[in-house]
Parts: structure tokens; C-alpha cells; sequence
């Protein structure tokens, strides 16, 4: 087992080669969610990354990635898993609100252990299909890493941005052949490719609106 400071001293450097400056509570949290993750991975097959100092690339400084793109307050992280990217970003962007959705029993117990054991008061657990989701107020984000192809992703949850929100898809290699075949009704707003130091694998995050003409 990776002994905390270890985990902790890890992710720091991480931070640091990808720029990225939280203050050490946060920090903390973030390694007690990665120790959890690993715990209840063993038993329940959360994610298919095994070892702790892998996740720290994989997951949470890919996660956090997507920082400078996000737009609050109202975020939604569409088939969040074990938490991914909503855990890592609501942790260091406390001033936003997020909703993780996801239908799978086991990740949504997973979760709402997280929020009760690390005392996370800026996250609501959703465990519903995207579909049967109507919540009163619209989200300003949406925000998908592995929730499903683009188009099927963002007509499932269209209803739920705001007038002037964003959709945040994550992708790994760029996805010509989803952005050739992108439905009318969404407009590509931009296409970042993510430069993440310590991991040797191609990402991008496609950020895209409603298209209202």
C-alpha cells in the first residue's frame, strides 16, 4: 500500500510540473480521495487504474485539465463514475456547485462515502439516468469524460444547460470523425488539446454550445 505522504509528496510535484497551485487542506483531500478510491477499487472495480500513483496522472491532473475552461456556479458532471472529473474539481473550485450524475448503485455509494469522509459541502450525489434528470435550475457546465460518444452526449443532456451554457467533452486522440458528424442544433466554440506533464497519452476537451441560429 502507497503510504499517504508518499501519495501527498506525488501530487505535489504533479501540480507544480502542470502548473496548478492549491493550498494544502485541498491537496490532503485530494490524496484521501485517491486512498479511497484505491481502497473501495479492490472490491467494488470502480476504475481500471490500479495503483495509486497512476491515478494522480490519470485521473485527477487529467481532471483538473479542464479548470480554465469551466463556467460556473452550476457545474454537471454527466456518468461521473467513481467520481471523475467532479471529485478533483469540486474540491478546488469550492465556490462552484456540482451534481455528479450516475446510475450505477455501487459508484453512487462509492460517492456519497467520499462526501460524508472528506466533508465536501459543495457536491450533490445524482443517481439517476441523464433522461429521467429534471432538476429546477439549469447548469451553467456539463461537463462528460467517458459518458458516451459527442452527439448522443449532448442530446441526453441538452435540457439541462443553461441558455448561454457550455458542454465540456473529454476525449483522448482529437475526434475528427465526432466533429465531422456533430449535429446541427451544437456549435464547436473551440478545441483544446491538453498538455498534461507525466503523461505520456493524447487529450483534448471540446467545449460547445447550443446553436441558436
Amino acid at each position: 500500500m502507497v503510504a499517504f505522504q508518499q501519495l501527498h509528496a506525488e501530487l505535489l510535484n504533479q501540480l507544480s510540473q502542470n502548473h496548478f497551485s492549491i493550498n494544502e487542506i485541498t491537496s490532503k483531500k485530494i490524496v484521501e480521495y485517491v486512498l479511497l478510491l484505491h481502497k473501495w477499487n479492490q472490491i467494488h472495480n470502480l476504475t481500471s487504474i490500479r495503483d495509486p500513483l497512476q491515478m494522480l496522472s490519470k485521473h485527477i491532473i487529467d481532471s483538473l485539465a479542464i479548470s480554465p475552461y469551466l463556467q460556473g456556479p452550476r457545474i454537471l458532471d454527466v456518468g461521473t463514475g467513481a467520481g471523475l472529473p467532479g471529485i478533483p474539481l469540486a474540491l478546488t473550485h469550492p465556490h462552484y456547485r456540482f451534481a455528479l450524475l450516475d446510475s450505477n448503485g455501487k459508484k453512487t455509494r462509492f460517492l456519497t462515502h467520499v462526501m460524508q469522509t472528506l466533508m465536501i459541502n459543495n457536491v450533490d450525489i445524482i443517481p439517476l439516468r441523464v433522461e429521467k434528470y429534471s432538476p429546477e435550475n439549469c447548469f451553467n457546465s456539463i461537463v462528460s469524460r467517458a459518458f458516451s460518444r459527442l452527439n448522443e452526449f449532448l442530446h441526453k443532456t441538452r435540457h439541462l444547460c443553461c441558455e448561454n451554457g457550455i458542454f465540456l467533452a473529454m476525449k483522448g486522440q482529437y475526434p475528427k470523425e465526432e466533429i465531422n458528424t456533430l449535429d446541427i442544433d451544437f456549435k464547436l466554440i473551440d478545441t483544446k488539446s491538453l498538455q498534461i506533464a507525466g503523461l505520456d497519452e493524447k487529450r483534448h476537451v471540446l467545449i460547445l454550445r447550443l446553436n441558436c441560429n
